[in-house]
């Protein structure tokens, strides 16, 4: 019986031992994620423990208000992020300035009559940035519905002369792919429209802004904004009433300013480059709390944690804070630009672009297909020390952040795949957009989960991706399908 039991006994060792080599073999655990295992678990704990971009945010929303390009806040928020580096241990943190022409809102008043009346109703709006200096415009209103090319073609004969009337986001068009709101006010330009008045998606009576120019220049024709509440009742009273006419009166302020983006840098064994940035500036009707300031503060808590843990990466990493994001892009384009000059774009080997990233789940590729196992493997390590990442991953470019002057020189982009709640959304660039919005526990997920992609990025001995030559960089945008939207917005530079 003894040697009966001794049997059975082996027998069930050796299946125990079967079943966890099968399990080893297909939880997605390969043993190349064991080289990150130590150092995503030492970042994890460093972070959960020392995070301080929630009560940095919290500070600087508090003591800075809005941080809009060229103004005396702007300029408050730059010193606030380089001070805060230094304080990390960062010996090397520089301004990087760069001179633009920054818009400021003044003044802007919407009224709106029955054309055959002189009974004027005020409508509550907010000017759309990069909207003319002074405009005073009457105009008969023409729903162009989403404002997409086929809806502007739809009414070409109707618009000349006339204002448009459009969606920001899409109602009704399942599968079609929207337009920024510059796109659509090209678009209305080219058509012939003398202004346009963009109804705004969020529900109520949320007042959004944002550039309407697709170059950061002055556009030719007012722009403005009016809530969704306020767009049901124009399009309610077009239907009863047409046609309607509409007074737009606005003043602006454009003037040359410096901003300066905030670097900091983590020199690696090499000098290739792997940058983690997001931008710092943000519109002036709130604090700017979710659009960009969870995204940048935990850019520069990544850094805290780096230099706290003496991180020594292969890659020199910079962290970076770009301004005039809002208006343009142009802290980005200004540091893609200095690159280019100085001839390193090509030591760049990845830039990972943190807006509005909230609690991530996952990673996105960017239409890199070759780094497709490489951020599954890299997911599958995060796992490890954070159960409740989900690892998802995506793989399609987009536009309208500081990633697309990077992209579109060719090097490759990274982005997590993170997630708000249609209550924090319905903020977006809009004057509910304060430090409330805030949840403390996801800011500090985006940092732990940042930092170890970061740590990938920056200390894999190689990278199965290079930056694209100018050919392959524009047969890549058109797999994207971004060609579309670059045309519109005049950055599309290798012809038909």
């Amino acid at each position: 019986m003894a040697l009966i039991a001794k049997n059975l006994f082996m027998k069930k060792v050796v299946q125990l031992v079967l079943v966890s080599s099968f399990l080893v073999l297909f939880s997605g655990f390969k043993p190349g994620d064991k080289k990150w295992e130590k150092p995503f678990s030492r970042l994890n704990s460093e972070i959960r423990k020392n995070s301080k971009a929630y009560e940095t945010l919290e500070n600087a929303t508090k003591t800075i208000g809005h941080r809009l390009t060229g103004s005396s806040n702007g300029a408050r928020a730059e010193e606030y992020a380089y001070k805060l580096l230094k304080s990390y241990g960062f010996s090397d943190v520089v301004y990087q300035p760069f001179e633009v022409e920054a818009w400021m809102r003044d003044t802007v008043t919407l009224s709106i009559a029955p054309g055959s009346s002189d009974n004027f109703r005020d409508v509550e709006v907010v000017a759309l940035a990069h909207s003319p200096v002074d405009a005073k415009i009457q105009g008969e209103i023409v729903d162009v519905g989403n404002g997409l090319p086929e809806d502007f073609e739809a009414v070409k004969e109707k618009l000349k002369g006339k204002i448009a009337l459009a969606n920001i986001g899409l109602v009704g068009a399942p599968g079609k792919k929207n337009l920024h709101r510059s796109e659509k006010t090209a678009l209305a330009i080219q058509y012939g429209a003398i202004g346009i008045i963009m109804v705004n998606g969020a529900p109520g009576k949320i007042l959004l802004t944002g550039t309407a120019s697709v170059t950061g220049a002055i556009i030719s024709i007012p722009a403005v904004c009016i809530s969704n509440e306020s767009g049901d009742e124009v399009r309610k009273w077009l239907k009863e009433e047409a046609p309607l006419e509409a007074n737009i009166d606005m003043h602006n302020i454009s003037k040359p300013i410096r901003a300066r983006n905030v670097i900091a840098t983590l020199k690696g064994k090499t000098d290739e480059k792997v940058i983690l940035g997001g931008h710092l500036d943000s519109w002036d009707l709130a604090t700017g709390a979710i659009d960009n300031g969870i995204g940048s503060f935990a850019v520069i808590d990544v850094a805290r944690a780096f230099r706290a843990l003496k991180v020594k990466p292969e890659r020199t990493i910079q962290f970076v804070l770009f301004m005039g994001e809002e208006q343009g892009l142009l802290g980005s384009k200004h540091f893609v630009e200095e690159l280019k000059k100085s001839g390193s774009l090509d030591k760049v080997s990845y830039m990972m672009n943190l807006d509005m990233t909230n609690d991530p789940k996952g990673a996105n590729s960017f239409g890199r297909e070759e780094m497709t196992e490489f951020f599954k493997s890299v997911g599958s390590a995060v796992q490890n020390v954070d159960p409740g990442f989900k690892n998802e991953l995506q793989n399609r470019a987009g536009l309208h952040s500081d990633h697309q002057p990077f992209m579109l020189e060719g090097v490759p982009i990274a982005g997590l795949a993170g997630q708000l709640t249609p209550e924090v959304l319905q903020c977006y660039h809009a004057d509910c957009d304060d430090f409330s919005l805030v949840d403390k526990q996801q800011l500090e997920s985006t940092v732990r989960i940042a930092s170890m992609y970061l740590y990938a990025l920056s200390t894999s001995p190689k990278l199965a991706v290079r930056k694209l030559s100018d050919t392959a960089t524009r047969d890549f945008l058109i797999s994207q399908g971004l060609k579309q939207e670059l045309v519109i917005g005049q950055e599309w530079r290798w012809g038909k």
